[in-house]
């Protein structure tokens, strides 16, 4: 179910709400009114931020032609809390990018009419062009029978907007599935947040925080970046290996007929299994069919939430079979409904080898 995008206003001026603050403003900018001495010459103010002065943003509204949760769709592409490239403030999500076209900003504001947007840097056309896709304009629920489980039933019926959007950004979407490697969230999320911020590029226009687009070329990052990240050397080396391949790769994903397809072009890639393909697949195409098997939580919460037990892989391949087709949209609902397994230990502490 798709709609295009309407409004869309490259000349609007721009809200006041987005002028930059004072901190942002080039340090020649004088307050209207201020006078200074004959002769004396104060020193520029020092500025922590590179950009220009922001220019008036492409503007558009995307009307979906059924209701849908496009904050929820935008949200579940964040990477932790402090993710560099997304956050929300003040009702508004913004998300920072590096499309095909140039690192593009955009802020989002989601309402039940639909998702107002404006965009900022060379991607921004094509940013707000995707914005659909972002929103999960294609994730169709057709044939998505909800009644077979009555759990999946009751959490479907207060969620009948949940759909799966997609980026459309393959090589970063496999590049953040990496991190999250056979670590904790708390770890792979603080790497993630150290490398982009520290080799990724500022995002253009007024965010609210800084905020920076993934990196140009992520074989650039010396080794021991990634050791002071806290990144381990498989998953580092399985990200450079990958660079190495990353027009083929993005190439031959977005050409595969499915997500076997996919799971095939990505799986030939050194250090890359199922797990990461799946999670690929679900972040860059919103594939409502991917199953992250060999996560460490998802096959004891199918289970539980399904059958009162835990389950192993095989299991909840098992139990998601009658739902073929729509198995990620079974996995989102049953994180929706709220029924939690009880933990039965401590959490882990992974130990810190950066110092030694």
């Amino acid at each position: 179910m798709t709609s295009g995008l309407r409004g869309r206003m490259p000349g609007a001026q721009r809200p006041a709400t987005t002028q930059l603050p004072a901190t942002q403003r080039p340090a020649s900018a004088q307050l209207p009114g201020a006078k200074r001495s004959a002769g004396a010459q104060r020193p520029a103010t020092p500025t922590r931020d590179p950009r220009p002065v922001s220019e008036r943003p492409l503007e558009a509204v995307y009307h979906p032609r059924v209701p849908v949760d496009a904050a929820r769709a935008i949200g579940d592409q964040r990477r932790g809390a402090h993710d560099p490239t997304m956050t929300t403030a003040a009702g508004i999500i913004w998300r920072a990018s590096r499309t095909p076209a140039g690192i593009a900003t955009v802020a989002l504001r989601p309402d039940r009419h639909g998702v107002r947007a404006a965009a900022w840097g060379p991607g921004a056309d094509w940013a707000l062009t995707q914005l659909p896709r972002l929103c999960g304009a294609d994730d169709d629920p057709t044939g998505f029978d909800a009644a077979r489980h009555p759990l999946i039933a009751a959490t479907h019926h207060r969620h009948p907007g949940l759909r799966l959007g997609g980026t459309d950004l393959v090589f970063d979407a496999l590049v953040s599935a990496i991190f999250e490697q056979k670590v904790t969230g708390l770890q792979a999320f603080g790497a993630w947040r150290a490398i982009v911020t520290w080799c990724g590029e500022r995002a253009p226009g007024p965010t609210p925080t800084p905020m920076f687009a993934p990196p140009a070329d992520w074989r650039a990052i010396p080794s021991w970046t990634w050791h002071r990240a806290g990144l381990e050397p498989p998953q580092s080396r399985t990200i450079v290996a990958a660079a190495a391949r990353r027009t083929s790769i993005e190439r031959a994903a977005d050409a595969a007929a499915d997500g076997d397809g996919r799971d095939r072009v990505l799986t030939s890639l050194p250090g890359v299994g199922v797990w990461t393909s799946a999670e690929t697949r679900i972040r860059a195409y919103g594939d409502p069919d991917a199953v992250s098997v060999g996560d460490y939580h998802v096959a004891h919460e199918v289970g539980h939430a399904l059958t009162g037990h835990r389950v192993d892989d095989d299991g909840m391949l098992e139990l998601l079979e009658p739902w073929r087709g729509h198995r990620q949209r079974v996995i989102r609902l049953i994180g929706l409904s709220g029924v939690r397994e009880a933990r039965r230990g401590p959490r882990l502490s992974p130990e810190d080898h950066r110092s030694r």
